[in-house]
């Protein structure tokens, strides 16, 4: 039996109380036992006991949208310009600087398939704990159909990267989601409304039936499993609630009626800030076209006003970055954007408590109490008054444990 004690830690244990100073956490094997405040008392026998003097104890953060297989800055060009096993051997780079930001558990919506879970599982490679959707569902000329319009060709599925498949019809969009439930997904991820990479539709674009969309929900649902929307637009928040989907990812054309539609169907929203202030930053030197740029301008100018409308009629939010290619190393800017709008400690528990509900993980993760997973991260400073310092996670997250197992310590 492997014990450690974390001690002196001012404790955020992101249930919604208060920090606790001078704190200390018992993890035995995976799990953590104990916590409380104070002396520990007497400790077990050949414990490790790590100091946390003057530094904060989080639970690990958990990323709710990134795409590991987005290696490189433009998904459409990615998907031309590499070979399958370039694009998984990228991937892994990815994954690994996931967890180096602090974020111990990621949901990966769309591109990477249930090996890449087993693969981090079992050791082989470093990285978060993965929930997976595997290939995208897209209609045709929707958010993850990436041909250009001049082109004629037959539309194909993607086995790596941000990997998606047309399916057109309820029968086909069926036989889609079941394809992708045989193959060990945690979850199914459809493309409801446009997108910025994709070139021939518009943000403010509904795709998908409630018909097709209801299949998909049914097949999902019928296994356990649940349904995650890509969507910006007014109609699509409005039809994915009525088809049953459980998840929003961005929402940025979210309205009051669109909102209130999401509060009565109990649907989560997944914002991603982070992606929109990057790419408008870097966008051009990265290559994008001006296109797609424009798109990302048109999102970021609705997100902040998106979330407070969200946060205004009580939707359960959140977090995600759905950053690409270099920017992935910004994660941590999320909870600083998420910030602005909800205060620190909203943004917080958003990528924390909620995040783990949202992957049905609320039992072993998402916050620091007893019996719970021992993914926990500490960092010097308090991010309650500056959030900024995920972002210099180099330095600043001195430990990061995974499931009881320490991946990094620099606390000494």
């Amino acid at each position: 039996m492997r014990n450690t004690i974390l001690t002196n830690a001012t404790i955020i244990d992101c249930t919604g109380a208060e920090p606790r100073p001078n704190g200390w956490v018992v993890i035995e094997d995976k799990r953590i036992k104990e916590i409380g405040q104070g002396s520990p008392g007497v400790l077990p026998e050949k414990a490790i006991i790590i100091d946390c003097q003057g530094q904060t104890l989080l639970p690990g953060l958990i990323e709710c949208h990134v795409h590991v297989g987005s290696v490189d800055a433009s998904i459409v060009e990615q998907q031309r310009r590499n070979f399958t096993s370039t694009l998984v051997i990228k991937s892994l780079k990815v994954l690994k600087e996931t967890l180096d930001q602090g974020f111990t558990t990621a949901r990966d919506c769309g591109g990477i398939d249930a090996g890449f879970r087993q693969a981090v599982a079992d050791g082989l490679v470093p990285g978060p704990r993965l929930f997976v959707s595997g290939r995208i569902l897209s209609q045709t000329g929707g958010h993850g159909d990436w041909r250009l319009p001049t082109e004629t060709y037959a539309p194909f599925f993607h086995e790596a990267g941000v990997a998606s498949g047309i399916y057109d019809g309820v029968s086909a969009v069926r036989k889609g989601a079941r394809e992708q439930i045989r193959q060990g997904v945690d979850f199914i991820k459809i493309m409801a409304g446009g997108g910025a990479a994709s070139p021939s539709d518009e943000l403010e674009t509904s795709q998908y039936s409630l018909e097709e969309m209801q299949a998909i929900v049914f097949e999902a649902e019928a296994a356990g499993k649940y349904v995650a929307a890509h969507c910006y637009s007014d109609r699509g928040i409005k039809l994915c609630c009525k088809a049953g989907i459980r998840t929003i990812e961005h929402g940025n054309l979210l309205t009051e009626s669109s909102a209130q539609a999401m509060k009565e169907a109990g649907t989560y929203l997944v914002p991603t800030m982070a992606t929109y202030v990057m790419i408008s930053k870097m966008g051009r030197e990265l290559g994008l076209p001006d296109d797609m740029i424009r798109k990302i301008n048109q999102a970021l100018e609705k997100a902040e006003s998106s979330l407070g409308i969200a946060l205004s009629k009580g939707l359960k939010i959140g977090s995600g970055s759905d950053l690409l290619g270099p920017m992935q190393v910004n994660k941590g800017l999320e909870l600083e954007l998420q910030a602005k709008v909800m205060g620190p400690m909203g943004a917080l528990m958003a990528a924390t408590k909620t995040n783990a509900e949202i992957i049905k993980q609320e039992k072993n993760l998402g916050t620091i109490e007893p019996g719970k997973l021992a993914d926990l991260i500490l960092v010097k400073g308090d991010p309650l008054k500056d959030m900024s310092l995920f972002q210099n996670y180099q330095e600043k997250i001195t430990l990061i444990m995974q499931g009881g197992k320490i991946y990094k310590n620099i606390t000494s």
